[in-house]
């Protein structure tokens, strides 16, 4: 059984007034070494659960361990946890090497223990060359490159990452989740990243945490989270998805309907009662127009309405008989035998779709 660095246990925060808990008892394992991710939209709770890791806030309920010693009572500084922040936090006044020498002079180490691993954390980072800079005389991207080596020259058990990469333009942002990545499993550092971008979320994590409204709605892979969402929210928050309301029907031979209203879908690994209210969500990409319909795929008659190409992909809005729209993603490049204002069915295989509550 792997170890856990980092263990919430029902955590509670209640900043009063605010009509809603900030933090509604989390509770998860965050494992040693691993790269877990807090995703959410602004105001779910994410920021302030990192911050009750860091110390700088304390919980109203439950406990937080770290490395097998609860820390509720643990003074910030005392922890073996840093924190880089979404403004780098850098010292204006300091160079990039004593930025980063900073944590290790305050521990009182020899001068030379302090450029032993000032060099080695320069060159992790790649930023040989930039010792003598001012933070003023770096790029966002440089500056990033320097919150990090400040905070892992340390040596910390764990690093806390509160949305580092949202000053960055797209191309750099990209660039540097890959550089994080390999980073942190350069380091083996339990990483435990905040931000509200699913797509970084996806690409970075080992496993990702979904809050909303300060409760924990999922745990998992990114596989997981993407393929399998638990709940509504969660199939709908990461990336795309379609989704219709309807109920349960149970059939002859252990078949399995969802009535959407206009049509009855065949559906697999249903675990809802007949009568049962839910929704069906689909990934845009597991769609596919065809001329008909066919044996062991279940389809939708639908009208094509509008084609967007992105580059990588097509994206195709139809609508169904009752008017809702459903988005179908093709790879860019094929042969599109439907234009704008045919019919036509869309269909997918039964084993792709996902019920919820």
């Amino acid at each position: 059984m792997e170890k856990a660095m980092v263990s919430l246990i029902n955590v509670v925060k209640d900043y009063g007034g605010q009509g809603s808990l900030a933090v509604d008892g989390v509770s998860m394992d965050i494992k040693e070494g691993e790269f877990l991710t807090i995703l959410g939209p602004s105001g779910c709770g994410k920021t302030t659960t990192l911050r009750m890791v860091a110390g700088f806030e304390i919980p109203d309920n439950g406990s937080i361990v770290i490395d097998g010693e609860i820390v509720d009572n643990v003074l910030s500084y005392k922890r073996c946890v840093n924190t880089v922040f979404q403004n780098y936090a850098l010292f204006p006044h300091m160079s990039v090497y004593d930025n980063i020498a900073f944590g290790l002079r305050m521990k009182k180490l020899p001068e030379r223990d302090v450029d032993i691993n000032v060099n080695k954390a320069v060159k992790m980072v790649r930023l040989e060359g930039f010792e003598k800079r001012m933070p003023k005389e770096l790029s966002g991207g440089q500056k990033q490159r320097v919150a990090i080596a400040r905070a892992v020259v340390n040596n910390p058990k764990v690093l806390l990452l509160d949305e580092p990469l949202s000053a960055l333009d797209y191309k750099l942002r990209k660039e540097m989740q890959i550089e994080l990545k390999h980073l942190q499993r350069e380091l083996g550092i339990t990483f435990i990243f905040v931000t509200h971008d699913q797509e970084e979320a996806l690409t970075m994590s080992d496993r990702i945490a979904v809050m909303k409204e300060g409760k924990l709605e999922q745990i998992g892979t990114p596989n997981e989270i993407y393929e399998h969402p638990k709940t509504k929210f969660v199939a709908d928050f990461i990336g795309e998805t379609n989704l219709f309301k309807g109920k349960v029907l149970k059939g002859e031979m252990d078949e399995t309907l969802v009535d959407i209203s206009f049509d009855k879908i065949p559906v697999k690994d249903c675990y809802f009662n007949d009568g049962d209210e839910v929704y069906l969500a689909i990934r845009p990409e597991k769609l596919e127009l065809m001329d008909k319909a066919e044996n062991g795929l279940a389809s939708l008659k639908v009208n094509l309405k509008e084609r967007i190409y992105t580059g990588s992909s097509m994206k195709t809005i139809v609508t169904a008989e009752d008017g809702k729209e459903i988005l179908i993603n093709e790879p860019a490049g094929k042969i599109y035998k439907f234009n704008t204002g045919n019919n036509a069915y869309v269909a997918w295989n039964p084993d792709y779709a996902v019920v919820l509550k």
